[in-house]
């Protein structure tokens, strides 16, 4: 099998060969073998020097019967998916009484126990076909001896031979039919093994395809979204100021259309699968400073950044998630933490990691509040992204007390 060959191929290969097994596939080799067999014994006991002419032409018709029998009632069985049992015995017992009296009488035609002894165990349970077996090797020495009374020696070599081919049929059927019996049951594992992976590509296909739901949904949430929100809140601010404050809102105009440009941008990266806009030429600090500076101008209070350690170029996706925090932590805070409250971004960069953190002093919130920033799509968002590349979540917030979030992660994710 040549290296890259395709995971499927061989899997249709083995459910191909496991559809049909080998004695299955057809019967001829052994049509053909019962033939030989069959004319090799009337040949056989034709050729014997005794008994005289006209017992050896009866026993080779009383076999010849055999024939007739074989094509009309035990070829189908023998070829049939199911076998009743009753069918089977009648077949038996029909053939082994027209072979008896012919081996009783040419003790040469026993040769075609050969031919006799695989139909047993190809049509009886295997204590069925043991005891058919011992019928025909050991029946009929004993009816030849009783009718032809050979001397000890003739009856010593004759008893030698039957007890012999009774061990090697016994011995040889059951280990046969053993092998089917566990080709059988491996057979039935195999399917179960195919059904099995079936399942499991099915599963897995569901799970990639809710993965790359639960993707899109936090891209669309941590850019369109709050961008579509942030728009939404400067047409409720410019609405409210055209009367009393036109330069005020044309500013929130400026802001809107810059907004408006920016989930453009995000847009486009999201289809482009690259990097998200903020990123796009620039450094986490600068993309982080313009998302604060953006923060202070939508809600006219402070958002100062603070950037300490070595700064340096960390992995992308530990950069992407750093972004997609800081953008959730401001939209929670412009939302939830009422208006004019500050807010203080830290971008701490350590040896081995990058630790973001953003605090506002606004009302906070208590456990899973109704409505509140932590009940939610955002929040439960951020953690999954953070946990994707093993970076860890702390959330400290209390009501009238603010909120922190703060994520570490891990510069080698």
């Amino acid at each position: 099998m040549s290296a890259d060959l395709p995971l499927e191929e061989p899997e249709r290969r083995l459910s191909a060969r496991d559809n049909s097994h080998v004695w299955e596939r057809t019967f001829l080799p052994w049509d053909c073998y019962f033939a030989v067999v069959g004319t090799a014994t009337v040949l056989f006991a034709m050729a014997a020097e005794s008994p005289d002419l006209t017992v050896r032409v009866t026993s080779a018709a009383l076999f010849a019967l055999l024939a007739p029998w074989y094509v009309a009632v035990g070829r189908p069985l023998l070829v049939a998916e199911a076998v009743g049992e009753r069918a089977a015995v009648r077949y038996m017992v029909v053939l082994v009484a027209l072979f008896v009296p012919s081996a009783v009488l040419v003790g040469e035609t026993r040769l075609a126990t050969f031919a006799l002894v695989p139909q047993c165990f190809m049509l009886l349970r295997l204590r069925e076909a043991l005891i058919a077996v011992a019928v025909i090797n050991i029946v009929p020495v004993a009816g030849w001896a009783v009718l032809w009374r050979p001397d000890a020696h003739d009856l010593y070599y004759n008893s030698l031979f039957a007890v012999v081919t009774l061990v090697f049929s016994g011995v040889v059927g059951s280990w046969v039919i053993q092998i089917i019996e566990q080709s059988l049951e491996r057979a039935d594992l195999v399917a179960e093994l195919a059904a099995s992976r079936e399942e499991i590509a099915r599963l897995s296909t569901e799970h990639g395809a809710l993965a790359e739901r639960e993707r899109w949904s936090r891209e669309i949430h941590d850019t369109l979204a709050q961008g579509f929100t942030s728009l939404i809140m400067l047409v409720q601010a410019v609405d409210s100021e055209f009367e009393h404050d036109p330069g005020q809102a044309h500013r929130h105009l400026d802001l809107m259309a810059r907004t408006a440009r920016e989930n453009l941008a995000e847009a486009r990266a999201l289809v482009a699968g690259g990097s998200p806009a903020g990123l796009d030429g620039s450094s986490l600090p600068d993309a982080v400073r313009r998302l604060a500076a953006r923060h202070a101008e939508q809600t006219g209070a402070p958002a100062p950044v603070a950037v300490t350690g070595r700064v340096r170029g960390m992995p992308a996706p530990v950069e992407v998630v750093a972004l997609r925090t800081c953008q959730e932590a401001l939209a929670n805070a412009r939302r939830h933490a009422g208006p004019g409250v500050s807010v203080a971004v830290t971008l701490e960069y350590t040896a081995d990691a990058l630790r973001l953190s953003v605090s506002d002093t606004g009302c906070g919130f208590g456990p899973a509040p109704p409505g509140g920033p932590g009940s939610g799509y955002g929040l439960p968002g951020l953690r999954a992204r953070v946990a994707e590349i093993g970076g860890t979540t702390r959330i400290r917030s209390a009501p009238g007390a603010g909120t922190t979030v703060t994520v570490e992660l891990r510069s080698t994710p």
